[in-house]
């Protein structure tokens, strides 16, 4: 058998995407380099791409380590001079065929998480105080709907049940590709194309862009997931003016509150930032109000790290110890909103699709985004749709049990 790539992707869901794509590319090409895809959404996310970098290239001697992603677009010099990489690629040519030799003798088609990402759109045309990623990834630009729907198709010809659309700012989907397109047109034609046993997923989205075509799709069309992970970042209005956001508090709360009124099986997750330059005692509680004024589930902490070059980082900042003050603070509050969101459901009957067998036990994930343990005499398999008792909690997960 043809040895496989191996692949790390840090970040976003986008990353994750692509590094399958370059893996596959490379691998027809006879190749099995070490793929790692960085990110520079924080320092800390920079610290982690170097370091993963230097355990794969210990790990796997002999190998050729090529290393993309933001990080590495960002700074590029630095990640060149790493003893341990190969070659470094740009963003926007990592997927680009001839940079991975290919040729016809190719091995087959990669193997695929149940739940598969689609990359539909990249880059972003907004410059948020806080955000380095534009720098990396360019303009935003959109994948066109044939050829959208065209590889969601291959992506359920090789096993994929959920298809999950992603991008860097995936509600900007259209406007590169016509006047009036937007992302509800682009989900309306994979609904149309899709069969009807594979159920769409919307990765991060930002709520300022969710207009009358998505919102009816989100709420109204049972395959796509009743699940809005926001990009909402704070919850104080200062704040969100100061990083530059196009929403206020109001409207975060008020869009939350109209897409559980209009389908009440819907769940939020939220990226939040804790510690942001400026940010006062009362504002920071602004942002812990939100969680459960929002009804948010799912919260990812971002303690403020100042990347240089953003605007943020020469804004006043605060203190080290009160940044992550905070940032332990919210993830209290994170914490107990998922135990609430859990135990909600303890007791009701629900859909698991199972994505993977963990020591001999079914793990899957509900439509809503919640992840289920099922015992290893359920006989569940990957891919498989089960209908299940939900009987209680273990941290992050819901216990199950089949019912048929």
């Amino acid at each position: 058998m043809t040895e496989r790539a191996v692949t790390i992707s840090l970040g976003c869901r986008l990353n994750a995407a692509e590094t399958e794509g370059m893996a596959a590319l490379a691998e027809r090409g006879g190749r099995a380099p070490v793929i790692v895809n960085t990110c520079a959404v924080t320092r800390e996310a920079v610290r982690q791409s170097r370091q993963a970098i230097r355990r794969a290239a210990k790990e796997h001697p002999g190998r050729e380590v090529i290393v993309t992603g933001c990080a590495a677009e960002i700074e590029p010099q630095a990640f060149e001079a790493m003893p341990e990489v190969t070659r470094r690629l740009p963003n926007q040519e990592k997927l680009h065929p001839s940079l991975w030799s290919v040729h016809e003798a190719a091995p087959g088609p990669r193997y695929l998480d149940v739940r598969a990402p689609l990359e539909v759109q990249n880059g972003c045309d907004h410059r948020c105080t806080f955000c380095i990623i534009p720098y990396g990834r360019g303009d935003a630009r959109s994948k066109p709907i044939a050829a959208a729907c065209e590889e969601a198709l291959k992506l359920t010809e090789r096993g994929a049940k959920e298809i999950v659309l992603t991008g860097v700012d995936l509600t900007s989907w259209g406007p590169d590709l016509g006047e009036g397109l937007g992302l509800g047109h682009l989900v309306e034609a994979l609904n149309e194309a899709l069969p009807q046993a594979v159920d769409i997923r919307l990765s991060s989205i930002d709520g300022a862009e969710i207009d009358d075509r998505l919102f009816p799709l989100m709420t109204e069309v049972e395959r796509i997931a009743p699940y809005a992970h926001l990009s909402l970042q704070a919850g104080d209005d200062m704040i969100l003016k100061r990083m530059k956001r196009r929403h206020s508090r109001t409207d975060a709360v008020e869009l939350c509150a109209r897409l559980k009124d209009a389908r009440p099986e819907m769940a939020f997750g939220a990226d939040l930032i804790a510690g942001f330059p400026t940010e006062t005692e009362g504002m920071f509680e602004n942002s812990l109000r939100l969680v459960e004024e929002c009804g948010l589930a799912y919260v990812h902490v971002f303690p403020f790290s100042p990347r240089e070059g953003t605007p943020a980082a020469k804004m006043p900042q605060l203190p080290r110890e009160v940044v992550k003050e905070r940032a332990a603070r919210l993830r209290e509050v994170a914490a107990a909103a998922l135990r609430r969101h859990l135990d909600a459901q303890v007791g009701t009957e629900a859909v698991a699709l199972i994505e993977e067998i963990k020591d001999g036990a079914p793990k899957g994930r509900l439509p809503n985004f919640t992840e289920v343990l099922l015992p290893p005499s359920a006989g569940a398999e990957a891919g498989q749709r089960v209908p299940v008792r939900l009987t209680g909690r273990d941290g992050r997960h819901l216990l199950a049990v089949p019912t048929r």
